[in-house]
């Protein structure tokens, strides 16, 4: 089983940063990989950056050159720093964590209950 506690959203001005945070409690589940989403209003959700156990990193082309993504050596954390903020963000930023549920040898994902960010003009 894994829970995932989001935090650090919020109200942040166009060009302003934020940083979202993330931390997994697990029992009996090894986490292969965490991620970011987010569900702007009446659109669908969509995949910002996902990080694996050893390291690999891939960004949502929006999130590029904006965003970083990062973790701690163990896989129970991941952070999203999010800089040079627009409207357009503004959204609920889902954690995601996908791994292998040691009791029933399955993989599966299991998602936070999302942080909202909002982005002032």
């Amino acid at each position: 089983q894994v829970q995932l506690r989001e935090s650090g959203g919020g109200l942040a001005q166009a060009g302003g940063s934020l940083r979202l945070s993330c931390l997994a409690s697990t029992r009996m589940f090894h986490i292969n990989s965490m991620a970011w989403y987010r569900q702007g209003p009446g659109k669908q959700r969509e995949l910002v950056a996902d990080i694996s156990r050893n390291g690999n990193i891939n960004y949502a082309d929006f999130a590029k050159d904006r965003f970083s993504i990062s973790k701690d050596s163990g896989l129970n954390a991941v952070w999203l720093q999010m800089n040079s903020l627009t409207p357009d963000d503004a959204a609920v930023y889902y954690c995601n964590a996908k791994g292998l549920d040691v009791r029933t040898s399955t993989t599966t994902e299991v998602w936070g209950q999302g942080t909202l960010v909002t982005v002032s003009p």
